[in-house]
């Protein structure tokens, strides 16, 4: 069935236009993340914090440029919650992994070689 030729056309915002993000401040907001990144690299922190800094700035980052590069933040909720579960289930799978690679950890600083035994010195 066809629709009205009065009826206005959907759109996935209800008629209303978004404008356009400033890229010149998203680019700036990127570089200075990316900045503080090499920042806490050299930081005499432990590297439990490190890690932590790194990832949340890397998470940070990733969602800006999902947000606005390509285009999220405009676009319906549906579409973010699809363009998120991938992120979600690497996460999961990061937990799921983690117990085994501190056991492979374990098992390898319990097999250190045992250094090769010196000859007696010849008088």
């Amino acid at each position: 069935m066809a629709a009205p030729a009065h009826a206005a056309p959907a759109t996935p915002h209800h008629g209303r236009a978004h404008q356009h993000p400033n890229y010149l401040m998203i680019f700036w907001f990127l570089a200075i993340l990316t900045v503080l990144e090499v920042g806490v690299i050299f930081m005499p922190l432990p590297k439990m914090t490190i890690n932590v800094a790194l990832g949340a700035m890397a998470l940070a980052k990733a969602a800006l440029v999902a947000a606005y590069f390509m285009h999220l933040r405009f676009e319906a909720r549906t579409l973010g919650v699809i363009a998120v579960t991938p992120l979600a289930i690497a996460i999961l799978l990061i937990f799921v992994i983690l117990p085994d690679s501190f056991a492979i950890i374990k098992q390898t600083e319990k097999k250190k070689p045992v250094p090769a035994a010196t000859a007696p010195a010849k008088p």
